[in-house]
């Protein structure tokens, strides 16, 4: 059996679950997500507590068992707090502009990139420099987050380009003479 399986997950006030057959619901103050549940893994809620057991022992229901619960609760840390992921973008003429439900990209390119934010998104772009991704849902916050980085990869040698918040970008090590 796994041991984050076996963990209980909270569930603090104002947040509501319902178990259904394959999947959990999720309601919150921030929204509410859906989480379908792999096959063999069922939930139960006892009391402020979600608890996810096996169906039937053996390996391959258990590689099942800690995922289940770990996306069970990243979707209740959606619901209650949310997701952030923060962008830099590096480089002389780069900016960002939003318009809508659109981001307009200036990368160096020579058009300019336009990025639709996906519905479930919000974006805030400051100083046209500087984009802010949140969410409720953490793999799509996370996946537009690298979507956008992928518009213009950050390179190492320039140090252009758009990373994430506070990544170290690591030069190829030299040949030495020795």
């Amino acid at each position: 059996m796994s041991r984050i399986g076996k963990k209980p997950i909270p569930v603090p006030k104002g947040v509501t679950v319902n178990v259904s057959a394959g999947a959990v619901e999720v309601k919150g103050p921030k929204g509410s997500l859906k989480q379908p549940l792999p096959p063999g893994i069922k939930f139960e809620l006892k009391g402020a507590e979600l608890v996810a057991t096996q169906e039937q022992e053996g390996k391959e229901w258990g590689k099942f068992h800690g995922l289940a619960r770990s996306l069970v609760a990243n979707a209740v840390a959606g619901v209650t707090d949310g997701f952030k992921r923060e962008l830099d973008i590096v480089g002389v003429g780069y900016r960002a502009e939003l318009k809508g439900s659109q981001v307009i990209f200036a990368l160096g390119y020579s058009h300019p990139v336009v990025f639709d934010v996906p519905k479930g998104i919000d974006l805030v772009v400051d100083k046209q420099t500087h984009i802010t991704v949140t969410g409720v849902d953490c793999q799509l916050v996370g996946q537009v987050a690298a979507n956008i980085r992928r518009l213009r990869k950050p390179d190492p040698y320039k140090q252009k380009g758009v990373r994430y918040m506070g990544e170290v970008l690591k030069k190829k090590v030299g040949k030495t003479g020795a």
